[in-house]
């Protein structure tokens, strides 16, 4: 099992959107990073548990637990000329975007915001408290994600 942060901006799509979404759950689209797409074809799995994350906001942190709930498969949103997602060098045989389906864990009682998480000694080497990390999808370390859990109870 792998641990992961998922990014949203939540005048977009935030947690309590996916709270209120029929069976709690969305398909993870629009994702036009390689590193990014390559953790969720390569690495995600069903159950994994998710960090979501609200960026570009007042109070940018984690804001509560999903889960991946689905293999990864071929975003649709690459194939349709209307959506701001749409590649039209992606290939419907040889699909270069894929994504995977996040469910509705728990939403936390308050943000673990991410000023507070670069104070913090104890996530020191945690992505995404490091200079430059701008990922939408990253991998979280056991050690890293034991602490945060510590503070969300």
């Amino acid at each position: 099992m792998n641990h992961w942060l998922m990014k949203s901006e939540p005048d977009v799509f935030g947690i309590d959107d996916l709270a209120n979404r029929p069976k709690q759950t969305e398909p993870w689209d629009g994702v036009r990073n390689y590193q990014a797409r390559n953790f969720m074809r390569d690495d995600m799995r069903p159950g994994d548990p998710i960090f979501f994350y609200h960026s570009n906001c007042k109070v940018p942190g984690i804001v509560g637990l999903a889960e991946v709930a689905s293999e990864p498969y071929d975003d649709p949103t690459q194939f349709d000329q209307d959506s701001k997602y749409f590649d039209p060098k992606s290939d419907p045989e040889n699909a270069r975007w894929q994504l995977v389906d996040i469910r509705f864990v728990r939403k936390f009682k308050s943000v673990i915001s991410l000023t507070d998480m670069k104070n913090m000694p104890e996530l020191e080497g945690f992505r995404l408290v490091s200079r430059g990390n701008r990922l939408s999808v990253m991998p979280v370390e056991p050690e890293f994600w034991n602490v945060i859990m510590e503070i969300a109870q």
